[in-house]
């Protein structure tokens, strides 16, 4: 069944906006993630004309939990004039995390414990932090406990001592290897498995192989990814906001940073591979790039809505999170759609278009195999397969390898540009799904309101 009445306590979406997605280290490396959040809230706040006093709860997806705003919702809320009164809470399901917020707000909203909810993430990746290992946090803890300038005088030459081996460590050992001395880069350190000890990147190695997509394949999807977004700049300007840089403001950022218009297959050929070197077909070029940005959407009840004027772009029809091995994370999609399907009272073949987050373009192409195979559904205790994940409603216009993967944003970014074209294609259902580091997928199901 694909109809369904409208109902008081249905989740719609009233309104989306995200900022300008920036590849790390270029545009918006030094803008705090909590600043990233506020500017979109802000926007958010004003293209809805929203009486910031009757929303119920901003909840926010974050992965990098800067010290300086542990809970980074809270932080982002009073900062763009949301009432002291107003709670706020951060999420955390690594890359759906900002999807984590969206079913958490329809969870509030469903069970009529709330009405309004902003939902959303941010994440500046740039800024993920260097640790200290555990050998010159000692010798810090001792220079700040010392109680005499002999003490003192003995931890600082510790401390010179251990500067001169993490010299030594970072010059004789490769780029991420742990050692006694050497900072801990935990960027790299937060995108590998701790269950199984491997990599996002070594992830979609095994699926490459276990699928059998080849280099060729994976950089042509890859190709097809930037040349869609480049075709679809003027659409995607519709859900951004422009972001002014401090110090001066005078520089603005109005479209992402990280797609290339003029992207080659030639270009993309050439990269050598980048986690596995010997036998690999992972690079750069076929991966999602580390990135900053932010999204939000408002939720609420139909009801609510209705009452305050609002014509909703979109319905939460259905959600789903499911497990599966942490080696194989990138077939996560595969796993949690049946579920949201089967919720929502829909199957693949009434989904007009799909956001599927681009994380590897072989795990993409991994999951259209996986949907399509009669073997791959009895696997997972389905009667036959899930159903073909068509390349002509998939991502159509580009993905995370061109736009890139703030981690703590994606999921609801994913559910805004899904929203958006279902909008202007009056398409009637949309799926955005995304695998999750550690071994999990998770899916949406919205339904145009139109």
């Amino acid at each position: 069944m694909s109809s369904l009445p409208k109902s008081p306590r249905d989740v719609v979406i009233v309104e989306g906006v995200r900022t300008p997605f920036a590849k790390a280290g270029t545009k918006l490396k030094d803008v705090h993630a909590a600043q990233l959040g506020q500017v979109a809230l802000k926007e958010l706040v004003a293209r809805t004309n929203l009486d910031v006093d009757i929303v119920d709860e901003v909840i926010l997806g974050n992965t990098g939990s800067p010290s300086d705003a542990v809970n980074i919702a809270r932080v982002v809320a009073l900062n763009a004039g949301f009432p002291i009164k107003t709670s706020a809470v951060t999420v955390h399901r690594n890359c759906a995390s900002a999807m984590e917020s969206i079913t958490s707000g329809y969870e509030r909203i469903k069970s009529g414990t709330m009405d309004v909810v902003v939902a959303g993430g941010t994440e500046n990746m740039s800024q993920m932090p260097l640790v200290v290992p555990p050998a010159i946090k000692g010798i810090i803890e001792r220079l700040g406990s010392a109680k005499t300038g002999g003490a003192r005088a003995a931890a600082l030459w510790d401390w010179f001592k251990a500067d001169l081996q993490q010299i030594k460590e970072m010059v004789t050992t490769p780029p991420l290897a742990k050692t006694k001395y050497k900072p801990v880069i935990t960027l790299a350190d937060g995108l590998t498995d701790p269950f199984v000890g491997i990599n996002m990147g070594m992830t979609a190695e095994v699926i490459a192989k276990e699928f059998g997509i080849s280099r060729k394949e994976q950089d042509a999807y890859a190709l097809q990814s930037h040349l869609k977004v480049a075709a679809a700049r003027a659409k995607l300007a519709e859900e951004i906001v422009p972001f002014y840089v401090a110090p001066d403001y005078k520089e603005v950022v109005t479209q992402d940073v990280g797609p290339r218009d003029n992207q080659t297959l030639e270009a993309l050929e050439k990269l050598k591979p980048f986690f596995d070197k010997n036998t690999g077909s992972i690079t750069a070029g076929n991966s999602c790039p580390v990135t900053d940005g932010s999204a939000m959407v408002l939720l609420m009840s139909r009801e609510k809505a209705e009452a305050l004027g609002y014509k909703p772009l979109a319905r939460i029809r259905g959600y789903a999170f499911a497990g599966l091995e942490p080696e194989r994370m990138g077939m996560g999609p595969a796993y949690s759609t049946p579920i949201a399907l089967k919720r929502a009272g829909l199957s693949m073949k009434d989904i007009g278009l799909v956001e599927l987050n681009e994380a590897f373009a072989a795990q993409v192409m991994a999951n259209q195999k996986a949907f399509d195979s009669e073997e791959f559904g009895k696997k997972i205790g389905l009667s036959g397969k899930i159903g073909e994940l068509r390349s002509d409603i998939l991502n159509v216009n580009g993905g995370a390898i061109a736009l890139g993967h703030p981690v703590g944003a994606t999921g609801t970014r994913i559910v805004l540009t899904l929203m958006k074209e279902m909008k202007r294609r009056n398409t009637e259902f949309g799926l955005a799904t995304l695998c999750i580091g550690g071994g999990q997928g998770g899916s949406v199901i919205i339904e145009n309101e139109g």
